[in-house]
């Protein structure tokens, strides 16, 4: 099994609304093998507080116009992760420092990522220039 069209279109649209606000090293696994609950998780950083909201909000509205609604939500009044659960996806939007501390990529290192556009971690993030 792999992720749904829907759940990678709603992924793209998170991934660039994320890149829109400045976010870093954009990833989008696909996990649909691995859990029942959902098929993609994408993960950015942000370098503070209030950009962690920016892009959560930002994510919110794109997303709303493709007709999806969060699920749930967790950690926005602490703003440092921020997690949208859309069911067909669950963005996980951290502050940097917990990016690194928590590594989310080497829980799901064993999974496909999905490919997204190249502009949204062009000149940005850790990742950018993968793939050249």
């Amino acid at each position: 099994m792999t992720a749904t069209d829907r759940a990678i279109q709603l992924a793209v649209a998170a991934a660039e609304a994320a890149s829109d606000k400045l976010a870093d090293d954009i990833v989008a696994f696909d996990v649909s093998e691995r859990m029942a609950i959902t098929d993609v998780f994408l993960v950015c950083s942000a370098s503070n507080d209030r950009q962690v909201r920016s892009v959560v909000d930002a994510v919110e509205e794109k997303l709303r116009d493709l007709g999806a609604r969060p699920a749930s939500r967790e950690g926005e009044r602490e703003g440092r992760w921020v997690l949208l659960d859309y069911v067909e996806i669950v963005v996980h939007v951290q502050h940097a420092e917990e990016r690194v501390f928590y590594a989310l990529e080497r829980l799901w290192k064993d999974c496909p990522t999905i490919e997204l556009p190249a502009e949204v971690n062009a000149g940005r993030g850790p990742r950018s220039g993968d793939g050249e």
